[in-house]
């Protein structure tokens, strides 16, 4: 156990990270008539940003939303790792759904005094990813710019929240409960008091990009093949980064399965675990590991050739 502990993160690490690293939830209320509060729930998707660890929600003024949450406050949120470009293909072929954070809680509206504070936050968040690409290296800016702007993107989906012509009022989610669910469908509740002691990763923020930039170019899913090859003995036909953070990172191999009793074995997805040697402060310090990691992977297979 003390080695998963220091390895990867804990369930309430993971679950701020999640909430860092997306903009757009599930939104759940329980819908309202003229009699009161009913049990029939609406649903829809609704973009946020977390402010020390809590989501704030921008809910527009023509959803049903805010008539519900007039007569009861009750409410749920659910988000999912953004899994964007090539990899969310992949995982709906293979029916593996991202691991996701399910919240349960009280919807505040915001006064108009905190609801500016909210959007001058909003803006900050936007301008940090841009600062922290626009500070990149020339090898991470190159992983970053792969990936699919529009889609992996914060500031980019969440400009319309300042810039368009829709109305939103905003609320505070005052979370009860969290749940982490992981890409098996197992479930993890956790304790308040582990998620408020708990910080998200530093890579979040920028996670979505990164992780699609790896994933968008051949050359660099050829090196993720080749890390199964040199660190898990695991010859890979196909791979994929699945998920990274501080400690590490998961890729989605497609690997021989066992063999059946005809003597054909078929190929199968499966998930393996790389530590880096020295925790990741951010980004670049992640890339770089990475590409260390590559060029020892090369020189090993290289000197088994030589001996071959």
């Amino acid at each position: 156990m003390k080695t998963n502990k220091a390895t990867v993160l804990t369930f309430a690490e993971k679950c701020k990270s999640i909430l860092s690293s997306n903009w757009q939830g599930q939104l759940n209320t329980i819908k309202a008539d003229a009699k009161g509060s009913k049990e029939d729930i609406y649903t829809s998707k609704i973009k946020y940003i977390c402010k020390r660890g809590k989501p704030y929600i921008w809910v527009p003024e023509k959803e049903l939303h805010n008539v519900n949450l007039i007569v009861d406050e009750r409410s749920s949120f659910s988000v999912a790792n953004p899994i964007p470009g090539p990899l969310a293909s992949l995982l709906r072929s293979i029916k593996k759904l991202p691991a996701r954070v399910a919240l349960t809680g009280d919807v505040v509206p915001l006064t108009d005094e905190k609801a500016q504070s909210a959007t001058k936050v909003l803006r900050e968040v936007m301008l940090s990813e841009q600062t922290a690409i626009s500070a990149s290296s020339y090898t991470v800016s190159g992983v970053l710019s792969s990936s699919d702007h529009s889609r992996t993107s914060r500031s980019e989906n969440l400009k319309d929240l300042l810039e368009g012509d829709e109305k939103y009022i905003v609320y505070k989610f005052n979370q009860r409960s969290c749940t982490y669910i992981d890409g098996n469908g197992s479930t993890h509740d956790i304790d308040q008091e582990d998620i408020g002691g708990s910080k998200a990763d530093p890579l979040a923020p920028l996670s979505a990009k990164l992780i699609d930039g790896i994933n968008q170019s051949v050359a660099r899913r050829r090196a993720l093949m080749l890390f199964c090859l040199t660190y898990k003995n695991a010859n890979a036909k196909d791979a994929y980064m699945l998920s990274v953070d501080r400690k590490g990172f998961d890729i989605l191999s497609k690997v021989a399965g066992p063999l059946l009793k005809d003597g054909i074995g078929q190929y199968q997805w499966k998930e393996f675990r790389f530590t880096l040697k020295e925790e990741a402060r951010d980004v670049e310090s992640f890339c770089s590991q990475l590409v260390e990691m590559e060029e020892d992977a090369v020189k090993e297979v290289s000197s088994h050739s030589g001996l071959a």
